[in-house]
């Protein structure tokens, strides 16, 4: 099956690999609260830097087997050589994974750090989706980033390039980096249909929980923080539980205009808890839909 429909909404969650044994019973905890929900997929990241590499391979292997949910595996280009990657999409294949999310990875040492290469490794993601599509069997997304990638410098149609270069490499969806402004992703949207693509660009929620959060994720990723949306949580920083709530509030707000704008899913960051992604699912009424 795969990861995306060209007909139905698709409704999805990522999880990164644990670090301990507890991070790895908070997992399933959430994997099973998740359940109403029904994810048509299931993503699985690496660590910074490619640091969980092993981890993530291990985990999406697993979910596969006890859940029985497609899972779209992370691919990056960090730290490991050609040959590598090819042994490593083999042991999804074997896993009876069939679809990955092709990224570039960030530097060792983080975004803002230069990238260095591996020796006889790739540099960039469309080699990682030309090197998925070559091997075969392998359904592959991208990542898209509606507040513009950090290495672009502000170049959007740098940005659309890219996207319609990987396309016609083989990348059949892209999943965008979270965002809070509708107006970006569909931006992003129509300027894709004014080059003649039709890319289905699956929109990445992050429900902000508490305020660090929100300060450290649009520093890493770039994503644009509208002010009306600062003003609603300064409004409220001293308070957790409504900070939580807000931004519950904030992300089913998002959800509804993106469905009315026609998004073709919605990829929930869950950070490995399932408590603010099941709030917005019920906001949403997809508690107990039928998966497609």
């Amino acid at each position: 099956m795969s990861a995306i429909s060209k007909k139905e909404t698709t409704y999805s969650v990522e999880f990164f690999p644990p670090k301990d044994d507890a991070g790895v019973d908070r997992l399933w905890g959430a994997m099973d609260s998740l359940h109403e929900l029904a994810p048509d997929f299931i993503s699985v990241t690496y660590g910074a830097g490619g640091s969980t590499r092993d981890r993530t391979i291990r985990i999406a292997t697993e979910i596969k087997e006890r859940t029985g949910i497609d899972t779209v595996a992370h691919l990056t280009c960090v730290g490991s050589t050609r040959d590598e990657l090819i042994t490593i999409l083999h042991q999804y294949k074997a896993a009876n994974i069939h679809s990955v999310l092709a990224l570039r990875g960030d530097p060792v040492g983080g975004p803002s750090s230069p990238w260095m290469s591996t020796p006889g490794g790739l540099d960039h993601a469309d080699q990682l989706v030309e090197l998925a599509r070559d091997l075969g069997g392998f359904e592959i997304g991208v990542a898209a980033f509606p507040d513009g990638h950090p290495a672009s410098g502000g170049d959007f149609s740098r940005d659309i390039d890219v996207l319609l270069r990987k396309q016609e490499l083989g990348a059949s969806f892209a999943t965008t980096q979270f965002f809070f402004d509708v107006a970006r992703w569909q931006q992003l949207v129509d300027d894709l249909a004014k080059r003649g693509s039709e890319l289905p660009i699956i929109a990445g929620i992050l429900p902000v929980t508490n305020i660090k959060q929100l300060n450290r994720m649009a520093e890493l990723g770039g994503a644009a923080i509208p002010s009306s949306m600062t003003a609603r949580f300064e409004a409220i920083a001293d308070d957790p539980v409504a900070v939580h709530e807000v931004g519950v509030q904030i992300a089913t707000e998002l959800c509804q205009e993106l469905l009315a704008a026609g998004v073709p899913g919605l990829h929930f960051y869950t950070m490995n808890t399932a408590k603010a992604t099941m709030e917005i699912a019920h906001n949403l009424g997809l508690v107990g839909r039928e998966p497609r």
